[in-house]
């Protein structure tokens, strides 16, 4: 199997493709769920299926209540689908080779349930150790791991354009690659 660029980066063995995960959960989820089809993430370890629960229709005090509301409701979601969740994921992960991570939104509310925590091994230079350090020190993050999880995702936040448009310009490049002469 070997190493190459698979469009989800180098890795070391081959897993099933994804390509047809969200219309594979589209068919497989129960009617009634989610409100429109649910946003589907996946990497090379895990799938994230969220989907949108119907809107509450209740008035509430503040937004601090409406929020508890929308807290509450995806916790009875969470209780009442968990048997099915589970079914449904084993299904999946035999498929995909993946684990699969649930969530649901509602309003303001997002709620992920048991995603998965990856270790990734990295090496870094004195400059970058001492950036972990310095919010480690300043108590952003109680260790390097934690202050690196929080880079991640601050770049995430502040870069999902360029992140979106190198997304793409991988897929050409992988496009591209699968059109040109096979070698083995």
């Amino acid at each position: 199997m070997g190493r190459g660029w698979k469009g989800r980066g180098w890795q070391q063995a081959e897993t099933p493709s994804a390509d047809d995960a969200a219309a594979w959960f589209g068919g497989r989820l129960p009617d009634g769920w989610f409100t429109g089809e649910p946003e589907i993430t996946v990497d090379r370890e895990e799938i994230l299926v969220v989907g949108e629960l119907p809107a509450l229709t209740g008035d509430y005090a503040d937004d601090a209540a409406r929020a508890a509301a929308e807290d509450g409701r995806i916790s009875r979601f969470r209780e009442e689908t968990r048997d099915e969740r589970i079914e449904i994921a084993r299904q999946a992960e035999h498929r995909y080779q993946r684990k699969v991570a649930w969530g649901a939104k509602l309003g303001g509310t997002k709620v992920h349930f048991t995603t998965l925590s990856v270790p990734v091994m990295t090496r870094l230079r004195q400059p970058e150790r001492l950036v972990l350090d310095t919010l480690v020190d300043a108590g952003v993050a109680r260790s390097r791991s934690e202050a690196l999880a929080w880079a991640v995702r601050l770049v995430g936040e502040h870069a999902d354009a360029w992140l979106s448009e190198l997304r793409e310009a991988m897929t050409k490049v992988d496009d591209l690659r699968s059109k040109g002469p096979d070698l083995s």
